[in-house]
This record gives structure tokens, C-alpha cells and sequence, in this order.
């Protein structure tokens, strides 16, 4: 797939097929993101996949911690404010999923919702989560979104379909006693992997961009 084309062509998937992704094609999908540049060549990203009832045990696990009230702690705390640009195009996109749904992303009772929605990884067959040692710099958090970007990228040119989730992250210190890591390392990112359903109505809307105008100034 031409790289152009890919970029302009992925988008977040959040209803999966339940058919098995061969554990090879998320392999190369991840030995691809490899090669995502980094400061100094520091490389600083690492990898946990799940599958299975390792997976299924997890969303138990999340989903139980959010019926019992507990407060969300993730690694990286979510933003309490947005400057004037992100916050009008967060508002754009509340209004039109409402008046393409119904729904409003803003009701805490929808928040709940979409919070389950994200701790079973929208029934996708694997998740994973990307993790680095919490002493790293800011760098390094710029670091690991290029690698996520080229994760979903080169599973996107596969036929993959991927979602960022920040939700998956809530119960961080639960998540690395979970999967046995270290109490140190900071879990930046979950991501739900499988083959896209795109007959599903949940992945018919697509968000808009920008114009470039908005968002570039040239300098001569």
C-alpha cells in the first residue's frame, strides 16, 4: 500500500471480527515499528501482546475495578484542559458523533459505557500495551507515539485494523502486578488489534481534519 494512501486511509477501528490474527502478522507488524526513529537512537518502547484467555482475564480484571467504583490512577494523567483550538475540535467531534448516534460522549453514564467498551478491546482477538521505564524524559514519550504511529500504520497496510485507548491505561499499577512488570516502567498506551468489521455502524463515521491554513504557517 502507498505510504501516502495509508496515512489518509487509517482510521480507529471499534468493532473487530472475531476471527484469530496470526501471531507472525502481528510480529512483523511490531519488528516493522522497529524502525520508528527515536532521540539518540534511544529506542524507548516496549511491548506486551495478549491474546486469548490472558487477554479475556484482563478485561475481567478492568471491568471489575470499574463496576467497584475505583478512581482511575493510569501512569500518565489525563488532561484537565485544552487551549482554545484542541478544545473547539474536541467539541466538534462530541457534537457530530451525537447527531450521527444519538450519543453523547460527555454523559458520565456513556463515559461508563465507553469505558467497558474499551476494557474488552472492542472484542478485537489481542491487545497490546506500550510501556517504558517511567524516569524517561518527555522525548521519550514523543518517542513512543512515532512508534505507535508506525505500529498501527504498518498493521493498517496489512489489512489490521488498530485503536489507540487511553482508557486501557486506568488501572496502571493493577495492570503491571497483571503482566509481571516492573513497578518502575510507566504504561503509556493501550492498542486493540484485529481484522476491521466494516460493516459495523461504529466504524462508519470518520473524523475530520483541519485545513492545512489552520495549522501551517511559511516562513520565507
Amino acid at each position: 500500500m502507498d505510504t501516502i494512501e495509508c496515512i489518509r486511509q487509517r482510521m480507529s477501528i471499534r468493532k473487530f471480527k472475531k476471527e484469530p490474527v496470526p501471531r507472525e502478522l502481528i510480529e512483523k507488524v511490531i519488528d516493522v515499528a522497529r524502525f520508528s526513529p527515536s532521540y539518540k537512537n534511544s529506542q524507548p518502547w516496549n511491548v506486551a501482546v495478549l491474546g486469548g484467555k490472558k487477554k479475556q482475564a484482563l478485561s475481567d480484571m478492568l471491568v471489575k475495578l470499574l463496576e467497584s467504583g475505583r478512581e482511575p490512577c493510569p501512569d500518565l494523567p489525563a488532561p484537565e484542559s485544552w487551549p482554545e483550538p484542541e478544545e473547539r475540535r474536541i467539541a466538534d467531534l462530541f457534537r457530530k458523533r451525537k447527531e450521527a448516534t444519538g450519543i453523547d460522549l460527555s454523559a458520565p453514564e456513556v463515559i461508563k459505557k465507553s469505558k467497558k467498551a474499551n476494557f474488552l478491546f472492542y472484542g478485537a482477538p489481542n491487545a497490546i500495551y506500550l510501556y517504558q521505564h517511567s524516569s524517561l524524559s518527555q522525548w521519550s514519550l514523543f518517542d513512543m507515539g512515532l512508534f505507535a504511529q508506525s505500529l498501527m500504520l504498518a498493521a493498517w497496510s496489512q489489512g489490521l485494523g488498530t485503536v489507540p485507548q487511553a482508557f486501557v491505561t486506568d488501572y496502571a499499577a493493577d495492570i503491571k502486578k497483571f503482566l509481571g512488570l516492573p513497578e518502575d516502567m510507566r504504561i503509556v498506551l493501550g492498542i486493540s488489534i484485529g481484522w476491521p468489521d466494516m460493516d459495523s455502524p461504529v466504524n462508519a463515521m470518520r473524523t475530520d481534519r483541519s485545513p492545512l491554513d489552520e495549522i501551517m504557517q511559511w516562513f520565507e
